[in-house]
């Protein structure tokens, strides 16, 4: 087999890995909880640690592709998740799983940020083309198996096997791409924004762990106030540090476009809205509802299959309706599926979900493609690897803020929310009386189950249990108006925004190489993007030396067709996406 198919296998082999274990934790998250004794806060750093850490790596990690070599970075890439998913595995402690999921987050977030550049590099003109379409398809096709297979292992062989798995998987990318993936970095010298680095990822945990332990510590305590006010503080010494340095990991002047900003909306509000209630969903499914994890993966197949089965068509669309209606479509149809959701009750039955999962089934698979390939065409050709870098940053931002801010409110209700119920009998006015801090602990803890479990059958455990259940039902469909809000604020944001007007010219990849179309800069027709710097006038960011092409010269470029399903995914199949592959000129 050739080198560059090798190279494929070696990509599709480590995204698939990566995708599924995006999605088949949080079917497992009940089975972890029991296991390790974990609190609801240890819960949501599962998978919050994981989020943040991809989040603030991922722009960096692009650019030490480029001063080291693309393959090398991407083999200790794989070689972190694959280490940190064995020790995912070993995890005897919350803290632990989480101090791993953490390092699973940085090896993430290397695989991303050079996968594609490894692709680009290794295929060309209509070949490129089918080796994107088949990254694609594994993303989605990841996606759309994950919580099924996740149920099934979970359930069959414990969840330590949703990371062990991992193993030979990794091992045999790690081969392949050491012995068969050509090496390859950017010649231009380059440099790491480390102020970016410290100052981001210190402002987002600092917002998280508030999120996650105001209801404990109290929102008015000196530690949360700090917290908040540290983050508020760190994250403007990061748009400050963005704004003056010449090679940023985040060019601030990209979102001068409105249309940057719009596209940037909705992938954090679909991450913040949706992908954040597929825990609260997990729980509802196995906590109360009381389904085992195969059987809660089986139920969330409308979303997933219907993901998958729409993207293709609404990739289709892109080239012939506004990217602005179909983002805001999409988010709107989520909007609606949350709205059909919120009316659970504790004697309901998982089929009440059924019309919002399809609604936002379908919403996900008109929205994905749309926004992978309006990402990349509201910048210029050449800054379009930096587009698709902070579009999925501010995704992953959106899924470790979204988590922790419905935690903070689940906290905040599902103890009166329970209390309530338990004072609508004796019986429960009784458990009351005698539970005192320790049922308050408990419930907050989501341990009510367990607790049950120890009592003996009768009126005192079915009296808990179903005070739980109503208590949960009501607070989760508080959640669900919500992720209901955020979504549609996606949707109308999105709508205004994204402008047909900020659509920037592209240029064949074809024609690029034989000089027929277009002016490129001389960089970008030699394969790496020209070097930007500030401008003393406007501040705006411009290739040195290089006239800027008329708006004029070329038609505004139709959305690519590219179909990722997953909360991260890379720039479309569009040649010219790849020759930007990282840091401040762009991740994969």
């Amino acid at each position: 087999m050739e080198r560059r198919w090798w190279t494929l296998t070696a990509v599709c082999l480590c995204i698939f890995m990566l995708m599924l274990d995006i999605t088949v934790v949080n079917v497992a998250l009940p089975d972890i909880q029991q296991s390790l004794h974990s609190s609801f806060a240890d819960l949501q750093w599962v998978i919050d640690a994981y989020a943040l850490t991809l989040a603030t790596f991922l722009l960096t990690a692009g650019v030490v592709g480029d001063m080291v070599g693309r393959q090398k970075v991407y083999a200790v890439g794989v070689t972190v998740f694959t280490a940190s998913s064995l020790l995912c595995g070993l995890s005897t402690t919350s803290l632990m799983l989480t101090l791993s999921r953490a390092a699973q987050g940085v090896g993430g977030a290397i695989m991303f940020a050079t996968s594609l550049a490894l692709l680009a590099q290794a295929f060309s003109g209509k070949e490129r083309g089918t080796a994107f379409g088949i990254f694609g398809a594994v993303i989605g096709g990841a996606v759309a198996i994950g919580p099924l297979l996740g149920g099934a292992i979970t359930g069959g062989i414990g969840w330590r096997w949703i990371f062990f798995l991992n193993l030979p998987v990794g091992i045999v990318a790690i081969v392949i791409t050491l012995v068969k993936v050509q090496n390859s970095k950017d010649p231009t010298p380059r440099s790491l924004d480390w102020i970016g680095v410290i100052s981001f990822s210190t402002s987002l945990f600092m917002l998280v762990y508030a999120l996650v332990q105001g209801n404990s510590d109290g929102w008015g305590s000196t530690t949360i106030v700090g917290l908040l006010a540290g983050s508020a503080v760190m994250m403007t010494v990061f748009l400050l540090a963005e704004w003056l340095q010449p090679d940023p990991m985040l060019d601030l002047s990209l979102f001068s476009r409105p249309a940057m900003v719009g596209v940037s909306l909705a992938a954090f509000t679909l991450s913040a809205s949706i992908f954040a209630m597929f825990v609260y969903l997990t729980l509802y499914l196995q906590e109360v509802l009381g389904y085992g994890p195969f059987a809660a993966g089986l139920r969330f197949l409308p979303i997933t299959v219907l993901a998958f089965a729409v993207a293709p068509l609404s990739g289709k669309l892109t080239v012939m309706v506004q990217s602005r209606f179909l983002m805001s479509l999409g988010l709107a149809l989520i909007a609606l599926g949350c709205a059909l959701t919120d009316h659970v009750r504790a004697d309901s039955t998982w089929t009440v979900l059924l019309p919002g999962f399809i609604l936002a089934g379908i919403g996900l698979g008109v929205l994905n493609p749309v926004l992978a390939s309006a990402t990349v065409s509201v910048v210029p050709p050449e800054r379009s690897g930096m587009a698709s870098g902070s579009s999925n940053t501010f995704r992953q931002v959106g899924i470790a803020t979204g988590i922790a801010g419905l935690g903070a409110v689940f906290l905040s209700q599902i103890r009166p929310n329970t209390v309530h119920a338990l004072a609508q009998s004796a019986t429960g006015r009784a458990i009351l009386a005698h539970g005192g801090t320790r049922l308050s602990a408990v419930i907050a803890g989501g341990d009510v189950r367990q607790a049950a479990a120890t009592l003996p059958h009768g009126p005192v455990r079915s009296t808990l249990i179903s005070a739980y259940q109503v208590g949960f039902t009501a607070t989760f469909n508080h959640l669900m108006d919500i992720a209901l809000v955020v979504a549609l604020v996606g949707a109308v944001g999105s709508f205004f925004l994204v402008r047909q007007r900020d659509f920037v010219p592209s240029y064949d990849g074809d024609a690029l190489a034989d000089g027929s179309t277009g002016s490129p800069t001389p960089a970008l027709a030699a394969g790496r993007p020209p070097r930007y710097q500030h401008s003393r006038r406007n501040g705006a960011r411009h290739a040195t030396g290089t006239p800027r092409t008329p708006a004029a010269a070329a038609p505004v470029a139709p959305a690519g067709p590219m179909t990722p399903l997953s909360p991260l995914e890379g720039p479309p199949d569009d040649p010219l996406v790849s020759r930007s592959s990282s840091g401040s000129d762009g991740t994969g």
